[in-house]
């Protein structure tokens, strides 16, 4: 539209331009008064100025009771001087050349935004819009699927076109809007079918967001990206698990362990310790990448699958609506070129028991597809539950790797410590120590129940550090 004012001299909104618009909507009488220099625009509440070459936005304070704007078909480049319009609650800023969303803050009243056609590439700026239910952003430059994650904060919103923006060209493009704004009851200027909102609940089910984001995350294409090391890791469950990370952790807090460490053996049972602990996360850990190969062959064959299935109802209906139409324009030929009433009254009855075999064919086929995406679906829940529920089974038993448990090692560790601390002190008491032992170990001759009891301590601590990995993995697979 910028193009068809190349040649026209751009203007400011001014008062001039204000009180001329005010004439050519007010009727005859009205558009006297509004000639009048004592003209109270504080009455206004409605003001078109389309088609105006308007370049900036200007003036408008004296508009203050304003509820519909009209900017359209301009040649704007920055949204401004809209903050003292509190009232307004239907702009049209559609047709201009504005480039960042933004000068919309004090607005918090309005409902209808239309920023169709301009040359915007982010969504941005918009938080203090509660009130929105309908927003046109459709044909602009928006290319990243994710930003429309954005407008989950308007939970007014029933309305919306993205329609035209180079990501609208995404394979799951309707999936992943519809998704992520459930609400939406017409998107790009078509009624949010029900089918596809039932769609996306059965995938939902009873797991909430988390299986909903699953769901956007892969309908995006996410298992095809190669994914860095901890994004892999973190998706697998097994983050942290391959390497020293969990051991580390069960002793970063544990001041006593490092003073038990001059006690006779037990230098050399923590330097076993680790070792043992290192490896079964190892073995737990290739384990989690196992399955979640296995998750992700799954989700990547239901969507592969899902695509086929559409692919060939879209024909299928492609080919029945052109043969339909290639009869129909034979007929109305027909009805055009019939010598007789009667012969164009048959054709015209042809036509109509032709579309309604039409619309015959087009329900059976939808219903087909119907089916084979319930069937598809409820195939996809079972082997998807199967592979969970294995991982789950087995992450229960503590890492099935020749019966060697996290705990078991934690276990065996604390009793091996506790019989040294226990006969070192016994020692202590008869005098059968070294004495340059004796003076190592000085400050750990205490009580016999005390230390007991510290041991004790820090063994419940390290086993709650174990139990809750556990049930990290065990929590984000059930909520996948």
């Amino acid at each position: 539209m910028s193009q068809f004012f190349n040649n026209i001299e751009p203007s400011i909104i001014d008062d001039e331009m204000i009180q001329k618009a005010i004439e050519e909507k007010c009727p005859d009488n009205l558009g006297d008064l509004a000639r009048q220099e004592s003209m109270n625009f504080k009455a206004v509440t409605e003001l078109q100025l389309s088609f105006k070459s308007i370049l900036q936005i200007d003036n408008m304070w004296s508009l203050e009771n304003l509820t519909k704007l009209q900017l359209d078909n301009n040649i704007i480049e920055k949204i401004e001087g809209l903050e003292s319009l509190v009232h307004l609650v239907w702009l049209d800023l559609s047709f201009n050349n504005i480039e960042v969303i933004e000068g919309l803050d004090t607005l918090i009243k309005l409902q209808d935004l239309s920023l169709y056609s301009n040359r915007i590439s982010k969504i941005e700026h918009m938080d203090t819009l509660q009130e929105l239910q309908i927003f046109s952003v459709g044909k602009n430059n928006l290319t990243i699927l994710e930003d429309v994650i954005y407008f989950r904060r308007f939970k007014n919103l029933r309305t919306l076109n993205l329609s035209g923006n180079p990501f609208c060209s995404h394979e799951h493009y309707t999936l992943f809007v519809v998704a992520h704004l459930p609400s939406l009851v017409y998107l790009d200027f078509k009624f949010v079918r029900d089918s596809t909102v039932r769609f996306l609940h059965s995938l939902i089910g009873k797991s909430g967001n988390s299986i909903l984001q699953s769901l956007c995350f892969v309908a995006l294409g996410a298992d095809s990206l190669q994914k860095s090391g901890s994004q892999k890791h973190t998706t697998a469950f097994v983050e942290h698990l391959n390497g020293s990370f969990l051991f580390d952790s069960l002793y970063e807090e544990d001041t006593e362990a490092a003073k038990l460490a001059s006690l006779p053996g037990v230098a050399d049972l923590l330097q076993a310790y680790p070792s043992w602990f290192v490896l079964v996360c190892g073995k737990l850990y290739n384990y989690g990448l196992e399955e979640y190969e296995k998750r992700e062959a799954e989700v990547s064959k239901f969507y592969k699958r899902l695509h086929e299935i559409l692919t060939v109802n879209q024909q299928e209906s492609r080919r029945i609506i052109s043969d339909f139409e290639n009869r129909n324009q034979r007929r109305l030929d027909e009805i055009h070129h019939a010598r007789s009433c009667d012969i164009a009254e048959s054709k015209r009855a042809q036509g109509k028991e032709d579309i309604l075999q039409l619309w015959d064919a087009l329900m059976a086929l939808e219903a087909l597809v119907s089916n084979d995406l319930e069937e598809l679906l409820q195939d996809f829940k079972r082997r998807t539950d199967v592979i969970a529920s294995t991982f789950m089974e087995n992450i229960k038993g503590i890492y099935p790797f020749h019966s060697i448990q996290c705990r078991d090692l934690e276990n065996q560790h604390h009793e091996k410590l506790k019989e040294i601390t226990i006969t070192t002190l016994e020692k202590a008491d008869k005098n059968e120590l070294e004495e340059d032992l004796l003076n190592d170990i000085q400050t750990l001759l205490m009580e016999k129940n005390t230390i007991v009891d510290t041991i004790n301590m820090s063994h419940d601590i390290r086993l709650r550090k174990i139990d809750k990995r556990e049930s990290d993995i065990l929590c984000n697979t059930y909520h996948w």
